[in-house]
């Protein structure tokens, strides 16, 4: 491993965040646009989140770039 633990650890969980939000939109739809607003609420607040699913997806797609992130530093030699 080319890095230590702890900035192993560090550099995943920033990745991680990096990611989710970047994934966080995918597939929301809003109270709006489902025809389904709550009264009292914001309508552009979404139906179903399914957080779940996307941080298991945020995790899936984080260890992916952090094991190319890690190839590539064995490749440089670092």
């Amino acid at each position: 491993m080319p890095f230590s633990t702890p900035i192993a650890i560090a550099i995943f969980l920033t990745i991680w965040f990096t990611v989710l939000f970047a994934v966080l939109p995918f597939g929301v739809r809003s109270q709006h646009e489902a025809g389904d607003v709550v009264r009292g609420t914001d309508p552009g607040a979404p139906v179903a989140p399914r957080l779940l699913v996307k941080a298991l997806w945020t995790t899936v797609i984080s260890a992916a770039v952090f094991a190319a992130l890690v190839a590539l530093a064995r490749a440089s030699g670092a």
